[in-house]
């Protein structure tokens, strides 16, 4: 029986209500009194269950879809606005004792150089990354005990939140890394990580374990209940994905969705972001070879649905897609994107000729995190390197509750125009200024509070004479 407050994850994850669901869906997708009135609920703004989302994904109706598009791109201005923040991916180390068939760390890959960042090469990273104009990343390290061990994660940790380069600073890591345990998480909390990321590959128990034949990630349970360990060790901030191609697109949907209403059911707040990527070509995996690939228009539809299902979720679209993908998903409800990202162990300082052939994965957008930025901007969004909600304590209940009001931009806003004139000063091309400048003139304009514009055009101010106060 489905069940979104039990901590059992075959409950809150129910292969047979997914099933039920997804008839459910085939039936109606062409209900239009139906449709009309799910979307009718979802131009409140308060969100969908996984039912009627399920059936939003599924309707066929032209004039609908239009109609999901539409609100889809409208909530997201009224919750994001015009504002994308910007990161990167850091590859600590790609050894891994799982047995995973879509991904090239598997064990049994005897081709792939194995690598593990020093804590000197780790700080030649964080330079390098910082001499690009980021100041949030995303740690990111294969599952192995011995080479892994969670001590390692929270010395790399500490050695990145140390690294102060000329204005360069990381102000926030996420960290990416395998289920563990309370005990652990709890450690992860204390030395103050930003959110944690774990993706659940793919919510069909059968096809997970099929996917995972060896290791300890091949146990379905231990995996999908790790977010109910690491809010109970007080890391309230997670973000959920599925890696779409690896199962039927349409049961993924209704599983990430059943997941986020678990969290919301049995902690109070939901996810803090969704990942959407899909299954790309990486050494040793074809992903020709999974045959539930999804084209970009069915990509697009997932995305939209997934911004008018959780309105207050983030959404991020890494650089496995392309510069046209992620253009169009901008629109749809991304508000998140990395840039200038390296998915190899040690690419970003003095990378080697063999660092290609140890990517996670290949890399669509290849541009520099300037072109990146340059690029947003001339589409008409304001690229944000802010971190001060984790700066100022608005995480898990209390950023929702802002956000859910839509009042997240009285913060961001702010922040985001800061940041952007402090990449502008420290790192832009000349031609990128150029843009940016105009930018932070128009954006500062309409900010509707006066003592807020004010403290903008102050600290604006201060930034160009090298003084750095972010207070909102």
């Amino acid at each position: 029986m489905y069940n979104p407050n039990s901590h059992k994850a075959e409950e809150f994850i129910n292969h047979e209500e997914i099933l039920e669901t997804l008839k459910y869906a085939d039936e109606n997708k062409n209900n239009i009194e139906l449709i009309d009135k799910i979307l009718a609920k979802a131009k409140e703004k308060n969100g969908l269950t996984h039912r009627e989302a399920s059936v939003l994904l599924a309707c066929e109706i032209k004039e609908k879809n239009e109609e999901i598009y539409k609100l889809a791109e409208q909530i997201k201005k009224d919750f994001y606005g015009n504002r994308i923040v910007l990161f990167a991916p850091l590859y600590l180390s790609n050894y891994c004792v799982n047995g995973c068939v879509y991904c090239p760390y598997h064990k049994q890959n005897s081709h792939i150089p194995r690598k593990k960042l020093t804590q000197d090469e780790i700080r030649k990273e964080v330079i390098a990354l910082q001499d690009m104009g980021h100041k949030r990343l995303a740690i990111e390290a294969g599952e192995d005990p011995v080479n892994n061990p969670i001590e390692y994660i929270l010395e790399s940790i500490k050695t990145i939140y140390s690294v102060k380069h000329k204005n360069g600073a990381i102000r926030r890591i996420n960290v990416n890394i395998a289920a563990t345990s309370v005990e652990n998480y709890k450690k992860l909390h204390e030395i103050g990580i930003g959110t944690y990321v774990l993706f659940q590959e793919t919510y069909n128990k059968e096809s997970y374990e099929r996917l995972h034949p060896t290791g300890p990630k091949h146990n379905y349970a231990y995996h999908t209940e790790a977010m109910d360990r690491a809010m109970t060790a007080g890391i309230d901030d997670v973000s959920l994905g599925v890696l779409f191609g690896l199962e039927s697109y349409k049961y993924e949907f209704a599983g990430l969705i059943m997941h986020a209403e678990h969290l919301e059911a049995a902690f109070g707040v939901g996810p803090h972001a969704i990942s959407v990527p899909r299954i790309r070509k990486a050494e040793d995996i074809d992903p020709s070879t999974f045959d539930n690939g999804i084209d970009d228009d069915t990509f697009a539809k997932i995305v939209a649905c997934i911004r008018i299902t959780k309105p207050y979720t983030g959404m991020i679209i890494s650089t496995r897609e392309s510069e046209e993908c992620r253009k169009r998903l901008l629109h749809l409800g991304v508000s998140q994107m990395s840039g200038g990202s390296k998915t190899s162990v040690g690419g970003y300082f003095k990378p080697m000729p063999d660092d290609e052939n140890s990517a996670q994965f290949d890399i669509s957008d290849k541009r520099p995190l300037d072109e990146v930025i340059k690029w947003l901007m001339e589409l008409g969004y304001l690229p944000s390197f802010c971190t001060s909600c984790y700066v100022n304590g608005r995480t898990g209940e209390k950023f929702m509750e802002v956000c859910k009001k839509q009042q997240i931009h009285n913060f961001c806003h702010p922040n985001a125009i800061l940041t952007l004139k402090e990449y502008l000063e420290d790192y832009a091309s000349p031609e990128t200024k150029k843009i940016g400048y105009k930018l932070i003139d128009k954006e500062t304009k309409i900010i509707e509070n006066k003592e807020i514009r004010n403290a903008v055009e102050k600290d604006l101010i201060k930034i160009e004479s090298g003084s750095r106060n972010f207070r909102f």
